[in-house]
C-alpha cells in the first residue's frame, strides 16, 4: 500500500528513483573524440623536468626536489600536510600526470584549490590512495566536505591502480563536471559548482609513525590543456554519477528517473502532518535549505512534523541533512497521516537522525537501535562508512 513520506528536519535535495535505461554512447563520438585529443591537444608543461620553477609550497615542509627530471616530494615527521601549488590558477582544463608513490603514503593532486589565512590548503583532491582500500583518482574535498567521490562501488577503478609502478591519472575540469580516469579506467564521475578556479597542488601527506620518515612519491609528465578543453572531454560514459549541486537533477539522474522531492525554494508538494496546509510556523526555507527551527526538544512541538502531499510505494530516497548539537530528528516513510492526526508527530518507519555523542536517546532503544542512521526503535544502524582521511 503506497503511503507518505514525512520528516521532521532535512536539508537541500530528496530525490525519488524510478528505473530507466541510460542511452548508449554513440560510437562516431568515441572516434571524434580520439581524432581531436590526438591531434590537435595543445598540452602545456606544469613541471619542466628540471626545477621548482613555477610552484610554491603551503601548510606542512615535506621535501620537495626535482632529480633526473623527476619531481619527488619526501614526508618528513611533525609536519602537516604539504602541498607544492602551482603560482597560476586554472578555471576549465584537462590535467594528466604520473606518479611512483611508496605503499605506506597517502597523497593526492590538488585541483581548483586555494589557501586561507591560515597557510591551510582547501579544495578538490584527486586521491592518491596505495592502501588496500585502493581509491586512486577519487575525489576528496580537502579541509571541507571530505570524501564526494569515493571508489568502494568502482570495482574496475580500485583495480586499475599498479602498485609499485608508475600510474597516470587524467582529470577533465569542465564546469561543475569533474572526471577521472587512473591507467585508462574511469574512477570518478562528479558534479559540484563550489569551486570554480584554482590552483592545481602536489600534497604529501603527513606522516604519525617515526618509521615513515623518508617514505616519498614520484611525479612526472605532469601537463595541462586550458586551451578549448571541451573539444577533448572524454564522452559519457555509464558510470554513475555523484550530484552535489544542491536541489538539481543532472541530465544523468533525469535519465534514470529521479525526481525532486523539493525544489529548494517553496513549501511545494509538503503539508503539515496535522492538517492540509504548510504550518505557518516552525519551518523556514533560505538558500536553498529547509530547516526546522528549535522548539525545546518536544515531539513535534513547534510546526510539527511535515509530509508529502504525494503517496509513494516502492523508492529509492536520497536525503542531505545537517544538524545542531544535540539535535534529534529523522526521516519518516510509509507514514499515515490519518493514525496520529492531533499531536502533529507523523507515524511510520524512521531514518534516525541524531547527535549521538550529545543527545540521550543514544543510549536508549535496543543495541543502538535508536541512533543516526537507525530504523528508529527497531533495527540499529550498521556498517557506517568512515571514508578516512584524503
Amino acid at each position: 500500500m503506497p503511503a507518505y513520506f514525512g520528516i521532521k528536519t532535512g536539508k537541500d535535495e530528496y530525490i525519488l528513483k524510478k528505473t530507466v535505461l541510460i542511452p548508449v554512447v554513440l560510437v562516431v563520438q568515441i572516434i571524434l573524440h580520439t581524432y581531436l585529443s590526438t591531434t590537435y591537444a595543445q598540452w602545456t608543461d606544469l613541471f619542466n623536468g628540471t626545477d621548482l620553477d613555477g610552484w610554491v609550497q603551503y601548510g606542512g615542509n615535506a621535501d620537495y626536489f626535482v632529480e633526473d627530471g623527476i619531481l619527488y616530494g619526501v614526508a618528513v615527521p611533525d609536519s602537516p600536510n604539504s602541498f607544492l601549488a602551482t603560482r597560476d590558477t586554472y578555471s576549465d582544463f584537462i590535467l594528466e600526470f604520473e606518479f611512483l608513490v611508496d605503499p605506506l603514503l597517502n597523497s593526492g593532486v590538488q585541483i581548483r584549490s586555494a589557501v586561507n589565512e591560515r597557510g591551510r590548503v582547501y579544495g578538490y583532491q584527486v586521491e592518491i590512495d596505495p592502501s588496500e582500500r585502493s581509491w586512486s583518482a577519487g575525489i576528496y574535498d580537502e579541509a571541507r566536505r571530505g570524501w564526494m567521490y569515493p571508489l568502494y562501488e568502482n570495482k574496475p577503478g580500485q583495480e586499475a591502480f599498479r602498485q609499485g609502478d608508475w600510474n597516470i591519472i587524467r582529470v577533465e575540469a569542465l564546469g561543475p563536471s569533474i572526471r577521472t580516469w587512473i591507467n585508462g579506467v574511469e574512477a570518478a564521475n562528479l558534479l559540484d559548482d563550489e569551486t570554480s578556479e584554482g590552483f592545481i597542488a602536489l600534497q604529501v601527506h603527513s606522516i604519525n609513525d617515526a618509521g615513515l620518515i623518508g617514505i616519498d612519491i614520484a611525479f612526472r609528465s605532469v601537463r595541462i590543456i586550458t586551451e578549448n578543453p571541451e573539444l577533448h572531454q572524454t564522452p559519457a560514459s555509464e558510470l554513475k554519477q555523484n550530484n552535489f549541486i544542491p536541489n538539481t537533477l543532472s541530465e544523468a539522474e533525469k535519465a534514470e528517473g529521479w525526481k525532486l522531492l523539493w525544489d529548494g525554494e517553496s513549501t511545494q508538494g509538503w503539508r503539515s502532518a496535522r492538517h492540509d496546509d504548510f504550518p505557518r510556523h516552525g519551518w523556514t526555507i533560505s538558500d536553498g535549505v529547509l530547516t526546522v527551527e528549535a522548539s525545546g526538544g518536544g515531539e513535534a512541538a513547534h510546526g510539527g512534523d511535515i509530509i508529502t502531499i504525494e503517496m509513494y510505494r516502492d523508492f529509492d530516497l536520497i536525503v542531505d541533512f545537517n544538524i545542531t548539537e544535540g539535535a534529534n530528528s529523522g526521516i519518516k516513510y510509509f507514514v499515515n497521516p490519518a493514525e496520529n492526526p492531533e499531536s502533529g508527530s507523523s507515524l511510520g518507519c524512521e531514518f534516525q537522525i541524531l547527535d549521538d555523542r550529545r543527545h540521550p536517546d543514544a543510549a536508549r532503544g535496543v543495541k543502538g537501535n535508536r541512533t543516526l542512521a537507525s530504523l528508529y526503535d527497531l533495527i540499529p544502524a550498521q556498517n557506517k562508512r568512515f571514508m578516512g582521511p584524503g
